[in-house]
């Protein structure tokens, strides 16, 4: 009887795709899963973990995503710099009127691999305000 193999994907093997993904009216939990997901090729039957198999995400209006509750007044962000006095905190409304981009890349960042397979995957997403990309010659799929 012959032995069954287990496959896995090889880097050299792997196909990218483009997709667009609108975050207009969304909410930001549920959309950075879905982003997080084809980030990282979970979609696909070649998935391989340790493998970079996903695809590129182009997301647009990200300065329309929505968040539910009271969160858009009580969320907050802390970031920290290292030095003495250093310390800042914004909640999610000012953090969308002063950068709406950082919305979706910090929440698709915290649910890829914290190591190089992870950095390498971040820089496959790519974030816009408007509904104005320059990404139209790469054929995108919508979401």
């Amino acid at each position: 009887m012959p032995t069954k193999r287990t496959f896995s994907a090889k880097t050299e093997q792997t196909q990218s795709e483009w997709y667009l993904v609108d975050a207009e009216n969304q909410t930001l939990g549920h959309i950075a899963v879905k982003i997080a997901n084809l980030l990282r090729g979970k979609g696909k039957v070649t998935y391989t973990p340790h493998i970079d198999n996903g695809d590129f995400v182009v997301v647009i209006n990200a300065d329309k995503v929505q968040i539910g509750g009271k969160k858009e007044v009580q969320k907050t962000y802390m970031s920290f710099s290292g030095f003495v006095g250093g310390h800042k905190s914004e909640n999610f409304r000012a953090r969308r009127d002063r950068h709406p981009e950082l919305l979706i890349e910090r929440a698709v960042r915290g649910m890829i691999p914290h190591n190089r397979l992870g950095r390498d995957i971040y820089r496959k997403l790519k974030v816009y305000t408007g509904s104005e990309h320059p990404h139209a010659a790469q054929k995108l799929k919508a979401i």
